[in-house]
Order: structure tokens, then C-alpha cells, then sequence
């Protein structure tokens, strides 16, 4: 059987978030994951053939003004229509990298992934305010529990 796909969405633009996504990559490609195949790409350089290829779904995005980053955006206007029909049912899970407390970012997110009918499968990851440590942990756990779940074919 061919292995799944994981595919990250992270929009990565200093260095903290930078630790963020790889966080998550790392915990996706935990030693114990064995047929999970992990792509990571940043919002602007992925698009609906990328959805389209994946059996789950992780979005990574800082809070920008009380919003998503223009790239996720970007991302979600080149993939909407595309995958409308093609990917209803896709897990998918989400972190924020919020200054402040990201519930703009996160109602913008839930509203998008709504209309298309994907299924979240893990609460969203939360990031606020300054820089802690126990971010990428948590980051970590993330990409962990979804590469897991499709692993084991929970999802």
C-alpha cells in the first residue's frame, strides 16, 4: 500500500516561525511514523495540485492585523474553487503564531475551511502573545498527532 500524504501549509516569514514549522515538520516525521510522507511548503509555493495529492492537511500562519498572512490567503484564493468539490472531507488541523490573542485569524480559517467541507481533527494550536519555548512543543505534538493518525488510518 502506498504510503499518505501530509501536506504543511506554513507561512514562515522570521525566524520563530520559521522553528515553528519545522517543529511541526519534526513531529510529523517521528521515528515511529512509518507511512506518512511529509511535504512542506510555504503558502505562495503551494497550491490546489498540492491539496489535491494530500490525505491531510496542516496550515501554519502568523496573525497579520487580526487576520490570516496575505500568503495563506493568497493560497486559499488559488485553491478554493479547485479543490470545492475534489477534497470535502479533508482533515486538516491549523496553528497560529499570534501576537495578540489570533481569534480573527482563527474565525477567518474556520470560515474558509468550512465552505470547502474539510474536517478538523485537532484543536487549533494557539501561539499567542510573546515568544515561549513551549510553542514548538506544541507545534511538535501537532504534526505528530496528524502524521500518527493517518499512520495508524484513523483519518
Amino acid at each position: 500500500m502506498a504510503n499518505r500524504q501530509l501536506l504543511i501549509v506554513a507561512h514562515a516569514p522570521s525566524p520563530n516561525t520559521l522553528i515553528l514549522r519545522d517543529a511541526v515538520a519534526r513531529g510529523a516525521r517521528h521515528d515511529d511514523i512509518e507511512a506518512v510522507d511529509v511535504t512542506v511548503k510555504a503558502p505562495l509555493d503551494a497550491g490546489p495540485e498540492d491539496v489535491l495529492a494530500c490525505d491531510a492537511i496542516i496550515l501554519g500562519t502568523t496573525e497579520n492585523l487580526g487576520y490570516m498572512s496575505g500568503a495563506l490567503k493568497d493560497f486559499f484564493d488559488r485553491s478554493y474553487y479547485p479543490c470545492l468539490e475534489e477534497t470535502q472531507g479533508l482533515p486538516f488541523a491549523f496553528y497560529i503564531r499570534a501576537g495578540r490573542d489570533g481569534t480573527g485569524t482563527h474565525r477567518a480559517i474556520e470560515s474558509i475551511t468550512t465552505g470547502l467541507r474539510w474536517r478538523m481533527i485537532h484543536e487549533p494550536v494557539l501561539c499567542r502573545g510573546e515568544y515561549q519555548d513551549a510553542f514548538e512543543d506544541q507545534c511538535e505534538e501537532l504534526g505528530m498527532y496528524v502524521a500518527a493518525s493517518l499512520d495508524a488510518g484513523l483519518l
